[in-house]
């Protein structure tokens, strides 16, 4: 069980994967919710903080890179979006659904935000996805598994078995 959350914490750690899609595809697999919440979480927290810290030299490397241009404009233009209309709490919150919390981040401190302001918010975004996401998976899973009285909270809601 280990190797397992060993590879949730990795896929959470890498851009585009993250919590958004982690989270609930381990745990409609079947890998205990509460764990897989809270090791997502960290993997995809620990790249958002290395991020923060070399700013500078991710900025340069995304400068240098080519390829994906049109993607990245169009993922920038609604980033600069949210971040007109929100500020650096709206894009910290809602950026990571749009554009993944990595490149959320990046937007963020070059559109003006502080590092330290970014990091708290960031914290605060990905815990809240990891937990949504995390819950409405596993409720959302948990009445579709068929137990010894039916289909779950289903049967009960519908007396079915009676």
């Amino acid at each position: 069980m280990i190797w397992t959350y060993f590879i949730i914490f990795l896929l959470a750690a890498i851009p585009f994967f993250e919590v958004l899609l982690i989270v609930p595809v381990a745990i409609i697999g079947g890998i205990p919710a509460i764990p897989v919440i809270i090791i997502a979480f960290l993997g995809n927290l620990l790249t958002i903080i290395l991020l923060i810290v070399f700013v500078d030299s991710v900025r340069n490397w995304r400068k240098k890179k080519k390829g994906n241009k049109e993607k990245s404009e169009s993922k920038n233009k609604r980033a600069k979006n949210i971040w007109d209309k929100y500020g650096l709490p709206g894009l910290a919150f809602i950026g990571p659904f749009f554009v993944g919390s990595h490149l959320t981040a990046l937007l963020a401190i070059s559109f003006g935000g502080t590092r330290t302001k970014t990091l708290v918010l960031m914290t605060f975004s990905i815990a809240i996805w990891a937990i949504l996401l995390g819950s409405a998976a596993y409720l959302g899973f948990d009445s579709l598994v068929k137990d010894e009285e039916g289909f779950g909270f289903i049967t009960r809601l519908l007396d079915l078995n009676k």
